[in-house]
């Protein structure tokens, strides 16, 4: 695969550009029947895009398994798309960049789809750009034990983090960040570790480490020539999701490093949604045998 600017400067910045030329070669445009099948076990997915105001927001669709299914090597049909109240959800009126990416907690398997989504009846019609695996490094093992497909209660908005809020960021095992490139094509990526790996600095500001990962450095080259970018927080017990935008910055300070960190990622919240309630829940979680220790929270 071609490299962007900033992916290429993140990777020579990190000494992995040798590596990343490699591995981006497993990066294809079709659907093969391997992530055929594996799109279509899934009882959720995590979609990144940019709404109509220019703010990056990933959010999680759920259905039982084949409400994702590949309708041919280069289209993948969703069964649903986001509630109204969803900060996407107007993006997705038309065609539009979007990121996916597909997690099974219970295998600790996870792949990415970029490419462009279009309404398609009640769901949306993905014709597909990016397809490639992740490894499973920092998920964390947990099982799916219920699913309730009842309407959602509505989200709530706020400007930035109160007190029920931090409490949710500082016990995450589990993230998902939104990005989006100088083109403006979305990416959707997963970050884990042991809980307290997701700081709470204040009540705007968020940090996290970044840990070894494929050496492309997707999700990082981005950042460093679009700030803009979103976060998501599953609540693995009540389905709920935590809902966040702002910019981020990649902090260089070997200060700010938590143990294993190749650097630290500074996140400026401008607006937060919550949605207290979902359909899935989960059970309880194996951490990752690859989680570092995290360092010690520092909330105010």
């Amino acid at each position: 695969m071609l490299f962007h600017p900033g992916e290429l400067a993140v990777q020579r910045a990190m000494g992995q550009a040798e590596t990343a030329e490699h591995v981006g070669r497993s990066v294809r445009t079709d659907l093969p029947a391997v992530a055929a099948d594996f799109l279509a076990a899934q009882r959720f997915l995590v979609l990144a895009a940019t709404a109509p105001d220019g703010a990056v927001w990933a959010s999680m669709l759920t259905g039982p398994p084949g409400f994702a299914h590949a309708a041919d090597e280069r289209t993948l049909l969703i069964d649903t798309r986001p509630d109204p109240d969803d900060p996407i959800a107007a993006a997705l009126t038309t065609a539009a960049p979007i990121g996916l990416i597909a997690l099974q907690p219970q295998r600790r398997r996870r792949m990415r789809v970029n490419g462009i989504a279009e309404p398609h009846g009640p769901g949306l019609r993905i014709t597909t750009e990016q397809v490639y695996s992740n490894c499973p490094k920092y998920i964390a093992r947990r099982d799916p034990i219920a699913h309730h497909p009842t309407p959602p209660p509505p989200a709530h908005r706020r400007p930035d983090l109160d007190p029920a809020v931090l409490a949710t960021i500082t016990a995450a095992d589990t993230f998902f960040i939104a990005s989006t490139d100088p083109a403006g094509r979305a990416d959707a990526s997963h970050r884990g570790g042991n809980p307290g790996f997701l700081q709470a600095i204040s009540r705007t500001l968020l940090r996290w480490p970044d840990y070894s990962g494929n050496s492309m450095f997707m999700t990082l080259g981005n950042l460093v020539t679009q700030p803009r970018c979103g976060l998501l927080i599953p609540d693995w017990t009540t389905g709920g999701t935590l809902q966040l935008t702002g910019t981020a910055t990649i902090n260089t300070d070997p200060a700010t490093f938590a143990p294993g960190a190749q650097s630290s990622i500074d996140f400026t919240v401008t607006e937060v949604v919550t949605r207290p309630e979902g359909p899935l829940r989960w059970g309880p979680p194996e951490p990752s045998p690859a989680n570092p220790p995290s360092a010690t929270a520092n909330t105010q």
